[in-house]
């Protein structure tokens, strides 16, 4: 007996992506079934009419659409993990697709009781960098990891449903680096990886940063990892010595991320 897969799909504005994402969900080599959770934040284009007309041309998909105000991709995908019923937790953004054989590779560690994995992301778009190291096809991820780097995008996560347990949601009011911020609360419960195969087509094929979606706006990402260093200090996961470092660690990123933002606009990338 397969077990119940809960996908997490928060929209907004997602008019031009929206049904290849679901069908990238349907066209999944897995065998089992999917709960899809689609999230309305509020949208104010066609997306909830196409994904309405999608959930009638598709009786056979467990599609489950509701309607919020709009309250940001955290407070959505809280909404969605509340009501799942799913054994795994599947995270997907609306304009990313999933490539066929995805679940099916990730549920093969995921059922693996010998790696005893919860948290299992995949690579995306590029290869896993330091300070991952690959271990036969895995890369470990741990708090310290991830306060250096997030190698772990959302729309490449499956967890057990057990982190909705031991860790609870993402942060309702946080609009940015939320998804870090979950990670790293994750890791201090959970055994986390990441499988080092690219089966996500992540952002129609646009680089993570400074283009569109939340992840343009540069300085609200970079208050965000401010965010959640202080929170991280507050929960006494690392000491003042670390906080200072950190903190001059992430303005010298920003610092490097905001010129190499306008050096690839200035060549038309």
């Amino acid at each position: 007996m397969h077990p119940l897969i809960s996908v997490i799909i928060p929209v907004y504005n997602a008019e031009n992506s929206i049904e290849r994402a679901l069908d990238s969900v349907k066209n999944q080599t897995w065998k089992g079934d999917f709960e899809i959770i689609v999230i309305n934040d509020g949208c104010t284009d066609r997306s909830a009419e196409i994904i309405e007309n999608y959930r009638q041309k598709n009786p056979q998909m467990n599609i489950v659409f509701k309607n919020l105000e709009n309250g940001g991709v955290s407070k959505a995908r809280n909404a969605a993990m509340k009501i799942a019923k799913g054994e795994y937790i599947a995270l997907l953004d609306a304009d990313d697709e999933w490539l066929p054989g995805k679940t099916q590779k990730q549920m093969d560690y995921l059922e693996n009781m010998d790696y005893g994995i919860d948290f299992l992301a995949t690579a995306r778009n590029n290869r896993i960098l330091f300070p991952y190291s690959i271990k036969n096809n895995l890369a470990e991820i741990t708090f310290r990891k991830l306060m250096i780097r997030n190698e772990a995008q959302t729309p490449t996560v499956m967890f057990k449903r057990k982190i909705l347990e031991n860790t609870g949601f993402f942060d309702d009011q946080q609009r940015y680096a939320e998804d870090l911020n979950y990670w790293l609360r994750i890791s201090l419960k959970n055994k986390m990886y990441i499988l080092n195969e690219n089966l996500v087509f992540a952002g129609q094929g646009k680089r993570t940063f400074g283009v569109s979606g939340l992840s343009a706006n540069l300085l609200e990402m970079e208050k965000g990892f401010q965010k959640n260093l202080r929170e991280m200090f507050r929960m006494n996961r690392i000491n003042a010595v670390e906080f200072v470092g950190y903190y001059l660690f992430y303005k010298f990123k920003f610092v490097v991320r905001l010129l190499r933002d306008r050096f690839l606009k200035w060549q038309g990338r």
